[in-house]
């Protein structure tokens, strides 16, 4: 069972769309991501050539002395959409402020997954009035968890 999250995400950025994609793997990868290996953070999607790339995904080999001698931690990795969705997404990343993120990679099916996102950035103030609503909300559910007793 694979689930691996991308930290922070909610906090710097206000999501717009959400996208599944396959992604393309080695078999190795994939055993190193059957054991919850790897790191989103730090990592984005680029499109490149009409084909959609995950890039700096840090994602170490399940065994280090039986991988190859030139296997990198990091490459890009292709991720696996229509032409219909790579259209899109070609358009909405063209817009200003907009651009994609890796949210999760799940398991489905057997089949390794990831979750991209179409997002746009939070400006330091909008980022300041959710904290501020996150306390308010603990708070307000501590009080009324102190008056139900």
């Amino acid at each position: 069972m694979v689930n691996i999250f991308n930290p922070g995400i909610g906090y710097h950025y206000h999501i717009l769309e959400k996208f599944n994609a396959g992604i393309e793997l080695k078999g190795f990868e994939v055993k190193s991501l059957r054991a919850n290996r790897g790191s989103l953070k730090g990592s984005y999607v680029t499109i490149t050539n009409g084909e959609v790339y995950l890039v700096n995904f840090n994602l170490p080999p399940y065994q280090p002395k039986n991988t190859p001698k030139d296997y990198r931690d990091d490459r890009p990795r292709k991720l696996l959409l229509t032409k219909k969705e790579i259209k899109y997404l070609i358009g909405k990343t063209k817009e200003k402020g907009l651009t994609l993120v890796p949210l999760r990679i799940y398991s489905k099916n057997n089949l390794i997954k990831i979750e991209i996102a179409l997002v746009k950035g939070l400006k330091k103030f909008e980022k300041r009035e959710k904290i501020k609503e996150r306390e308010f909300r603990r708070i307000k559910n501590k009080f009324e968890r102190i008056i139900q007793m």
